[in-house]
């Protein structure tokens, strides 16, 4: 029997909202004269089931590239300056992983940075696979990524058990979409949740999924 856990990356494992925020306002200033946006503004933009971000943070109807290439230089210096792993991130990890458990990340992240913030948290090696939007043709809440992660590993559902744990209602629904376990982590970006299966501290994965 096969055990997988499926994180989401930011406001699951991570805390990314301060780097995400000067990138995003970084180009709001140089590409357009405009003022900072907040990082509660941000994260709660980020985390909407529909939102228009070109809009919310740039003023555009669509997503012009020079804002895209602007931001991606500049958020592949910034966002490991003050990224960090939420506590009880790495212990839980470390248990589940010695334990036999499977991990993976599936992120609406671009996988490159993906990988340069787990990297730089010590934590990248731990998982199987690590996927990023740019990995799959629909993002969460499509449960593209989370096919593909069965995929990889073979699952069957009939003897294995698969759970997917994300701080956003787009993890939710990306794991009923998958038909697979979901928990909600109230410790990340959203803190009220209206599913039933919210978990207060990463701990909590530990006496749920051994």
């Amino acid at each position: 029997m096969q055990k997988i856990v499926i994180f989401d990356m930011d406001g699951t494992l991570i805390d990314s909202r301060k780097d995400i925020t000067l990138s995003i306002n970084y180009v709001r200033k140089q590409n357009h004269a405009l003022e900072p946006l907040s990082e509660e503004f941000v994260v709660e933009s980020i985390n909407k089931d529909e939102r228009n971000l070109a809009y919310l943070f740039y003023g555009t109807k669509n997503y012009e590239d020079r804002d895209r290439e602007l931001f991606e230089k500049h958020y592949k210096e910034q966002c490991t300056q003050n990224v960090f792993l939420y506590d009880g991130v790495l212990e839980t990890l470390d248990i589940l992983k010695g334990n036999g458990v499977r991990l993976f990340v599936a992120t609406n992240a671009p996988t490159k940075f993906a990988k340069i913030m787990l990297k730089s948290l010590s934590i990248d090696s731990m998982f199987d696979m690590i996927v990023g939007a740019d990995m799959v043709k629909v993002s969460k809440p499509d449960p593209e990524m989370i096919h593909k992660i069965l995929n990889f590993c073979q699952f069957d559902k009939m003897k294995d058990k698969a759970w997917m744990i994300g701080d956003s209602s787009k993890d939710i629904k990306c794991a009923q979409n998958a038909d697979i376990d979901a928990l909600f982590a109230t410790w990340g970006f959203s803190a009220k949740s209206e599913y039933k299966s919210n978990i207060k501290t990463p701990k909590e994965i530990i006496s749920i999924v051994l």
